[in-house]
């Protein structure tokens, strides 16, 4: 089967996939919850006890407690991309005589990243303590239905500001929380909120500027192959001029 009929089959099974998580998302006992608990019951009488305990303790290990293990794969990934993007795109660009900084841009974006990496992932959310928790009470406004005036975490021991949550991982309440990051390895909360967003903001602009320096090559590439007037036989060996979709494959 075609490269570009390939693609576009898989495309269409993840974005069906995303649209029924979304769907079933906010139902409390939705169709693929109950399919999904069906199938562990039938699995759990065919996988070994022993094999079931194992694979419960690596997954509340992997995304219920602080592991590093995502933070060395986030960086491993990056390290991947640039090392292909320097070996396969840069040398190559620099023959053709691109600009330097055309060339360098993504470099630099990349530290750029990396440091609100850092940042992001040794800054404090906002943890609500004891010695804070009297003036943090103060910035937002109980609402009376999803926050309530007076509730105690049962963990922290500390009264709940409005718009704070106890996160399981951290073990610790968070003001403004938002969600835990396993990719940074910490809570984003009233504190690092900023830097988190520059720092998607950051990784989107160096997988741009990767993107838009490789497109740029191979864009050079077939202007300089004179490949678009060039011809190719087909399986029953009749022969077509080259089309836009027979490059993509």
């Amino acid at each position: 089967m075609e490269f570009l009929t390939l693609f576009l089959l898989y495309l269409g099974f993840v974005l069906t996939i995303t649209a029924l998580l979304c769907l079933c998302s906010g139902r409390k006992e939705s169709f693929l919850t109950r399919s999904v608990n069906r199938a562990s019951q039938v699995l759990s009488l065919v996988i070994p006890t022993q094999l079931q305990r194992v694979t419960h303790w690596a997954l509340h290990r992997l995304f219920h407690t602080r592991s590093c293990l995502f933070v060395v794969l986030h960086v491993a990934l990056q390290a991947a991309v640039f090392g292909e993007y320097t070996w396969e795109v840069f040398v190559y660009c620099w023959e053709l005589q691109f600009h330097l900084f055309l060339l360098l841009l993504p470099y630099l974006l990349l530290a750029g990243n990396l440091g609100c990496f850092l940042l992001c992932s040794r800054a404090n959310p906002g943890t609500v303590t004891k010695s804070n928790a009297a003036s943090l009470v103060k910035v937002y406004a109980y609402d009376g239905v999803l926050f309530q005036r007076g509730l105690v975490c049962p963990t922290c021991t500390v009264e709940k500001p409005a718009r704070s949550k106890h996160c399981s991982v951290c073990r610790t309440c968070v003001h403004r929380f938002d969600h835990h990051c396993v990719w940074v390895n910490n809570c984003i909360g009233a504190s690092n909120a900023g830097l988190f967003l520059l720092y998607l903001l950051s990784l989107t602009a160096t997988a741009g500027a990767v993107a838009a320096v490789t497109a740029a090559f191979l864009i050079q590439v077939l202007l300089l192959s004179n490949i678009m007037h060039g011809t190719y036989l087909d399986a029953q060996g009749q022969e077509h001029p080259v089309e836009v979709a027979f490059l993509v494959q």
